[in-house]
């Protein structure tokens, strides 16, 4: 298989169309930049790929908010993080 570099506008061209693979690999060049507004924009649209990013991004920093947010966007592994976090033992 032949590795292709793709520009950010095709990207964009298919996932609007609905492909949700570009859609991902939107995600994932966002993810890589640390472009946190282009995730959430993606994760509003429906990209699971971006919640995942910041959902792990959230749970580094045990930022509870964010986790919520993103859970209300639709990503419910969110939520269940956001549950794990809320039920840990309170520290010293």
């Amino acid at each position: 298989m032949a590795n292709t570099n793709i520009d950010r506008e095709t990207l964009r061209a298919l996932a609007d169309e609905g492909n949700e693979t570009a859609l991902d690999r939107l995600a994932d060049l966002a993810g890589a930049a640390g472009d946190l507004e282009e995730l959430s924009e993606l994760l509003d649209e429906g990209s699971m790929r971006a919640g995942l990013l910041l959902t792990r991004r959230a749970v580094a920093l045990g930022d509870l908010r964010e986790l919520q947010r993103i859970s209300d966007a639709g990503y419910d592994d969110a939520g269940e993080e956001l549950n794990q976090l809320l039920k840990a033992p309170a520290g010293p």
